[in-house]
């Protein structure tokens, strides 16, 4: 009888052994396993939270099949105490797992309110946006040129507010480095001084930042991104091109940010000048005679004259002439802007064309020519269309 009684605990032992491991097997991947999440969500942890009141709202928002098991896995992972506070992104389908790494790895905020200070050509812009989950795009709420209002405007103070604010640096390609460091100057957000870095040598990109990051730190950054772009475009270069360091990539992608808005014509607008420097032919390049007389630091806002394109402007403002690639042949001294990564692409493998000159066509874009004539047709239509412009 206890035979057999010891038997039958044995028998039950062991099924209930089993049916622990295949519960344990079973919890596994459910944790490791595709959630029941449909959308994206962007899922707030407020500061002090802890794992009961997150996996909750996740079980709330149709994100996590289990709260129990959320919590044991974060548990036997040690994760548990390494919540951070923030706004994180929940991808469609994101398993336990994986979203217990995204609330407690860096901190780092992946959704919600984000300030992005945009540096343009004409100003600066503070936009507010809110990034929509279902669609992974940025949603503007508010926008406004901080050295343009008088006061702040309505419901800013409360976005500053949140704890999980994040910010942004972007910089526009074809920015100067005055503007870029003017504008870095006017950002509340960022702190300490800063000195004007060489022109050409910022990367336009957007960064993101801390608030109280340091302004010198930001731009070093901006330093080295460039530097690491043109090292490496300039070793994948074109064969037999007219330039014979770096630095000229740099001076050339810089006049063809400047030259032209159209991604479709950069290699385009680049042929022309790459075409001119094998001739040693003037590059007759508008952007140079306008950066020769602000140096970057305003921008022009009236026509080129005659006394501009002969040099006269630029020596009476700085004592010389350098930038006016009407007056001097070859490449200008130094870049005129940032240019941004399409830009020394196309100077460093521009395409393969005859032309050695274009001018605007009316639509944004340019006109190629290969010969003066065909060019100067191409700028009695530009004259056309200005007039007829003129007088509407």
């Amino acid at each position: 009888m206890w035979r057999h009684i010891a038997s039958n605990a044995l028998t039950l032992f062991i099924v209930l052994l089993l049916a622990a491991g295949g519960a344990v097997i079973w919890a596994q991947k459910e944790y490791t396993g595709p959630g029941p999440l449909a959308e994206a969500i962007c899922l707030r942890v407020e500061s002090g939270s802890n794992m009961r009141r997150v996996s909750q709202d996740l079980a709330e928002k149709g994100a996590i099949s289990s709260q129990t098991i959320f919590r044991a896995g974060a548990d036997y992972s040690g994760k548990a105490g390494d919540l951070k506070a923030g706004s994180f992104l929940v991808n469609p389908n994101a398993s336990m797992e994986e979203i217990v790494d995204a609330i407690t790895r860096s901190g780092r905020s992946t959704c919600g309110t984000e300030i992005n200070y945009r540096i343009g050509i004409r100003n600066a812009e503070m936009q507010v946006r809110e990034l929509d989950p279902t669609t992974n795009r940025y949603v503007e709420k508010l926008a406004f040129d901080p050295a343009a209002v008088e006061a702040l405007p309505e419901g800013y103070t409360e976005v500053l507010a949140q704890p999980d604010l994040r910010y942004r640096v972007t910089l526009a390609e074809g920015v100067t480095s005055h503007q870029v460091i003017e504008g870095l100057k006017a950002a509340d957000f960022l702190t300490g001084d800063v000195s004007l870095p060489e022109e050409g040598t910022l990367a336009p990109d957007s960064y993101e930042v801390m608030r109280g990051a340091e302004r010198a730190a930001l731009v070093a950054r901006m330093a080295e991104a460039q530097a690491a772009l043109l090292e490496e475009l300039w070793q994948n270069r074109a064969a037999d091109l007219p330039l014979e360091t770096p630095q000229e990539a740099l001076i050339l992608a810089s006049i063809v940010e400047k030259e032209t808005g159209v991604p479709e014509e950069r290699r385009q607008v680049a042929s022309v000048f790459v075409n001119r420097l094998r001739k040693g032919m003037a590059l007759q390049t508008d952007p140079t005679i306008i950066y020769g007389i602000t140096r970057g630091e305003y921008v022009l806002e009236r026509g080129i004259t005659n006394s501009d394109m002969r040099g006269e402007t630029e020596k009476r403002l700085h004592g010389k002439v350098e930038y006016n690639t009407y007056v001097v042949t070859g490449l200008p001294p130094g870049p005129i802007a940032n240019p941004g990564r399409a830009a020394i692409e196309a100077a460093l493998d521009p395409d393969a064309t005859p032309y050695l000159y274009f001018v605007a066509d009316g639509s944004g874009g340019h006109a190629f020519a290969e010969t003066l004539s065909e060019h100067n047709e191409n700028v009695a239509r530009w004259r056309k269309i200005e007039a007829e412009r003129a007088n509407q």
